[in-house]
């Protein structure tokens, strides 16, 4: 629903994000600090709305909406599924052949670039590999503490309140191994399905 916060398991309900929807996508488009966070650091540039257009072809299974509000340097997709505002359910799809569901709600998208931006390079990794890349990001872009918490504190959150690594990489599991990932199925130009970003989803054709 409209305004409706997502809950991590073992955690504190999160107080700190916009209540009201359509709060997020106009900073990520505008906002210097979240762009220069979201687009440089995260990959994921959603200044452009007259480029963000799929892929003819590319559609979901449901027959429900997708639609794109984002892209990732490489020309993957970030999409909205259904018919609403930034509570509904997020799908990355690769230009490799690949989708699958990230968050329900963009609130949560922001949450898991704001932690783990590196978190394509998360699937099929143990914990301490998850780390190790972690890591190696970090040495990268050294700046990338002070970075992210501009960027957290223009969209009004509190660094100190954000999960941790290892609870918003957990949450994709969990969301590829839910009911809603069986909904959230994205098919080709050519009509096959593409293949699971985090592993099969339960029940899939």
């Amino acid at each position: 629903m409209p305004g409706e916060r997502i809950e991590y398991t073992g955690r504190p309900r999160p107080t700190d994000l916009p209540a009201r929807p359509d709060a997020l996508l106009p900073l990520l488009s505008a906002d210097e600090e979240v762009v220069a966070f979201f687009a440089g650091v995260a990959d994921l540039d959603a200044t452009d709305p007259a480029d963000q257009e799929l892929v003819d072809g590319v559609r979901l299974a449901s027959g429900a909406r997708l639609e794109q509000f984002a892209r990732a340097g490489s020309g993957d997709a970030f999409c909205f599924v259904g018919e609403g505002g930034e509570e509904r359910p997020v799908v990355y799809v690769s230009l490799d052949g690949e989708a699958g569901l990230l968050a329900l709600g963009l609130p949560e998208l922001v949450r898991l670039c704001l932690v783990a931006p590196w978190w394509r390079d998360a699937h099929g990794r143990t914990a301490e590999e998850c780390l190790s890349v972690a890591d190696e990001y970090r040495e990268d872009l050294p700046d990338f503490d002070l970075r992210r918490d501009l960027a957290a504190r223009a969209l009004g959150l509190d660094p100190a309140g954000l999960p941790s690594e290892a609870v918003v990489l957990a949450r994709l599991v969990e969301l590829s191994r839910g009911p809603v990932a069986t909904s959230c199925i994205v098919m080709g130009y050519e009509g096959d399905p593409f293949n699971p970003l985090f592993g099969a989803a339960p029940n899939r054709p």
